[in-house]
């Protein structure tokens, strides 16, 4: 480590600057850093990206998680070794508007090869209310345009946020990942740029995209026969992060209002949440693994609901039930089905 601070970041950037195939003239600071040797050295803002450059980029890629496991990663705040080890990164993929710091950094890097999983999907507007026919929801967000997500544009006539937006003023939704149609595109995009980035193993990155391409898709097939039926449409949850896949199979999102997923709720959103529930047979408050079940508790217990677990997949620890994205996806499929009445 000590070998790779004493190359002068501007150097490393410049390097990057003139293609990734010159890949030796890092393997210095590579040997010095557990040996990666000629592997692309990935960097990751936090685990659905991790996952993405795992799968995709295979025995070829050295991937490191800005986001340890456990943190929450939208206070993510980043160390000045991890500052230094974007811009001695051959390759970044994140997710603008989740983790500030990390936006940040990248901008200042000067590495070549970023990518914005955001720019690889159209991001929407999706209130603390989410079905897949309905966008007209309370609340308002300040309009900002400094973010320049592919497709973000034409949802710019919404001004509501998600009641968790993570920073991102223009109002989208984020949370792109917990939708597996969308979370294929974006691999899609991220196996083609990885293509570009290192095409000495190009055909590698293609047959691991559509690997996993294949597998998002049963997993998408299971979601869709899975709640094909259920008693009730409606689910609550503390983390209001599942609008996408609320739209993608027909559901509605109850998300308790305000941006911390452990703030309390008012009484008026409980006394609301109550009337929802009984009007459309809702059965569970979900909470998150990375927050405190307290708000569920709380609202559960004045509403007369069960609580449960519904995994906004933010970071894999030992709480997770699943020990990667697709068997944690699978788990929150068996919570709905179950909090749904989905047979």
């Amino acid at each position: 480590m000590n070998v790779r601070r004493l190359i002068p970041t501007t150097a490393v950037a410049g390097a990057v600057v003139l293609g990734l195939t010159a890949l030796s003239a890092c393997s210095t600071s590579d040997a010095a850093d557990g040996g990666n040797g000629d592997k692309l050295k990935v960097t990751a803002s936090f685990y659905p990206m991790q996952f993405l450059a795992e799968k995709i980029g295979g025995e070829h890629v050295a991937v490191t998680s800005l986001t340890k496991p456990g943190v929450e990663p939208h206070d993510l705040e980043l160390t000045p070794r991890q500052i230094g080890s974007i811009s001695e990164s051959d390759y970044v993929l994140y997710l603008k508007g989740i983790q500030p710091a990390v936006d940040d950094a990248i901008k200042q890097s000067g590495v070549q090869n970023t990518v914005d999983a955001a720019t690889l999907t159209t991001l929407e507007n999706h209130g603390s209310e989410v079905s897949g026919h309905d966008h007209g929801h309370e609340g308002e967000e300040e309009h900002a345009d400094e973010h320049g997500h592919e497709g973000e544009e034409a949802h710019q006539e919404h001004s509501e946020g998600d009641g968790h937006n993570h920073g991102e003023e223009g109002g989208a939704d984020p949370h792109i990942w917990l939708d597996p149609v969308k979370y294929a595109e974006v691999a899609k995009g991220v196996g083609k740029s990885l293509e570009k980035a290192d095409p000495d193993h190009a055909a590698d990155y293609k047959k691991n995209t559509d690997a996993l391409v294949a597998e998002l898709g049963e997993l998408n097939t299971a979601y869709e026969t899975g709640l094909k039926n259920p008693a009730t449409k409606t689910f609550i949850t503390t983390h209001s992060a599942f609008g996408y896949l609320a739209e993608r199979y027909g559901l509605t999102q109850q998300g308790i209002a305000g941006i911390d997923p452990e703030a309390e709720p008012s009484p008026a959103r409980i006394q609301e949440i109550h009337t929802i529930a009984e009007k459309e047979k809702a059965t569970t408050v979900f909470f998150e693994t990375l927050a405190s079940d307290r708000t569920a508790k709380t609202l559960a217990k004045d509403t007369g609901l069960k609580t449960g677990v519904l995994d906004p997949l933010e970071g894999i620890t030992d709480k997770s039930r699943g020990a990667d994205y697709i068997e944690v996806m699978e788990s929150n499929l068996a919570a709905l089905q179950k909090a749904l009445g989905a047979k």
